[in-house]
């Protein structure tokens, strides 16, 4: 079998979903079954349950950046036969969009080390609350666990940290605008955008995907995609960023930046 670097633009991706938080792998195979239409060459999808979020409030992310990390290891290894041993595409979900930055960490996070990034093409976020400005102090596990992360992920890891030779797509959503005195979805979207925005969140509009603000999840240096119909999870009332149809408005471009990547480490320009 070729390697990848004899053809780089004729290798499909091998792809590693990596779930949001309170999420669970079944959550994740239609998305799966979607990536496995559109021409991915595999999916895998991390074994991070439920029970393993909640046990995250007193243990912290280490364990599912660890469980994360083993999975990467194993679309590796799919991708040998896939993808002819080619750098995994990570497709991560709100949080696990900062996971997956969390395995290129070349310091140790919560007393593990990853330092992946060779095993990784490109990085794609949906929904991903990159750029966290807000420190309300309000408790909630989810917000603090993130805003730990990322902190950590913007100090160690910023941006677009190991570009070109990984490429970088963040995948946002302006559908739902928030409003400090909005009732219904724009009063609850508020209340999620201001937490992560503090006093840069704007009372009188906010737009998002309903819980991570469009400004929050454009990681800077990366290819951006903003849509304006979709929100944020798999169980609301619009559709998401997996759902049928939205795959195919930013697949593409989560396509051509591995294959950006992988020239790059070819040397071969774009």
């Amino acid at each position: 079998m070729k390697d990848w670097r004899a053809a780089p633009d004729e290798v499909a991706p091998t792809v590693l979903v990596l779930g949001g938080f309170l999420t669970s792998p079944p959550f994740y195979e239609p998305l799966r079954a979607r990536l496995q239409r559109a021409g991915a060459a595999a999916v895998v999808v991390a074994p991070v349950w439920l029970p393993d979020w909640l046990l995250a409030a007193p243990r912290g992310v280490g364990p599912i950046a660890t469980r994360a990390g083993r999975a990467l290891l194993r679309a590796s290894e799919a991708a040998r036969a896939g993808s002819r041993g080619a750098p995994v595409l990570i497709v991560g979900h709100s949080a696990g969009g900062i996971v997956a930055r969390l395995l290129t960490s070349p310091e140790p996070f919560d007393g593990r080390r990853f330092a992946a990034s060779e095993r990784i093409g490109a990085i794609v976020s949906l929904g991903t609350p990159h750029q966290v400005v807000g420190d309300d102090g309000d408790g909630f596990a989810g917000r603090e666990l993130g805003r730990r992360a990322t902190y950590f992920a913007d100090r160690v890891v910023p941006g677009a940290a190991f570009a070109p030779r990984v490429g970088y797509v963040s995948v946002a959503s302006s559908r739902v605008v928030g409003r400090r005195r909005g009732v219904g979805p724009a009063g609850i979207a508020w209340l999620s955008y201001s937490s992560l925005l503090g006093d840069a969140a704007d009372p009188a509009g906010t737009p998002g995907d309903g819980v991570v603000p469009t400004s929050c999840a454009l990681l800077p240096g990366s290819r951006q995609v903003v849509l304006d119909d979709v929100g944020h999870g798999i169980f609301g009332r619009l559709p998401w960023y997996g759902s049928e149809g939205v795959i195919d408005r930013w697949w593409p471009e989560a396509v051509e930046a591995w294959r950006a990547a992988l020239r790059s480490r070819r040397g071969t320009p774009d």
